[in-house]
């Protein structure tokens, strides 16, 4: 399969000049499989007040965005995940979702929110759920949640091939370097999706990147312009859980030593 992203910039509050913008750049990714988009992309991210946040959000089941990611999943045959700020009820989620050529396929809500969404979203209220889209098995996480390596390692032990990672990130650096040390200790493939451009006191990184289960580098975008980028992906390297012939990646864990971890201690 061919697994890609589009780094770009979101228009803060301005719906139609993004999609504009991914009507322009998503027909480059022509022969991907699976493509992601940055976090928050229907809305933009630096919000000036809660109103703005709650007025650029758009609930699932009627969303202009996703209508237009369907309708270019459906013209070129591939799986596009997205972030979006999804309101539903009285609450908004910074959420990233599934999207193929039938529609909307499933969602993940981001568990660990970063300095201002606080201001503005819920913590994501349905774990960490993985897709079976036919060519490939994938999770999904959203920014800030690079910085846990328990949410990933879940993701993996649930059967992910792929980990979708929308993404804002302002921290120069330092998602960047994890990756594809993530990739590596989970032997998945991980698509981080970043956006540019600035947005009132902060400027985006870019530098969106592809690892590979051997944590090599597959791509990398530039720091400040926009790139479209598709790599070919195993995924049956990805299935391989195998260290050396007396280790696996799974098998060798010792869970009765984890409980630290269980307690949430």
């Amino acid at each position: 399969m061919k697994i890609g992203f589009v780094q770009f910039a979101p228009a803060l509050g301005r719906l139609e000049a993004t999609m504009q913008a991914l009507e322009r750049l998503i027909p480059r990714a022509a022969g991907a499989s699976l493509l992601v988009l940055p976090e928050l992309c229907n809305s933009g991210y630096n919000f000036r007040s809660a109103e703005e946040a709650w007025r650029t959000s758009e609930e699932v089941g009627d969303s202009v965005f996703l209508r237009l990611l369907a309708s270019l999943c459906r013209e070129h045959g591939f799986h596009i995940v997205s972030g979006f700020n999804e309101r539903q009820g009285d609450h908004l989620y910074n959420s990233a979702v599934l999207v193929g050529p039938d529609g909307y396929v499933g969602r993940y809500r981001k568990l660990h929110l970063f300095m201002n969404e606080k201001d503005f979203f819920e913590p994501g209220d349905e774990g960490l759920p993985v897709f079976d889209i036919g060519a490939c098995r994938l999770g999904m996480l959203v920014c800030f949640d690079w910085i846990f390596p328990e949410a990933w390692r879940i993701l993996a032990m649930k059967g992910a091939d792929v980990i979708c990672h929308p993404s804002n990130l302002v921290l120069p650096g330092l998602a960047q370097r994890a990756v594809p040390i993530r990739a590596l200790t989970n032997r998945v493939y991980v698509v981080t999706a970043n956006r540019i451009g600035s947005e009132g006191d902060l400027t985006f990184t870019g530098m969106s990147t592809i690892a590979d289960p051997k944590g090599d580098l597959l791509a990398q975008a530039p720091p400040a312009e926009e790139a479209v980028t598709v790599v070919d992906a195993d995924v049956g390297l990805a299935r391989d859980k195998k260290i050396t012939a007396r280790n696996d990646l799974f098998a060798d864990r010792r869970p009765d030593a984890y409980g630290m971890l269980l307690a949430g201690g």
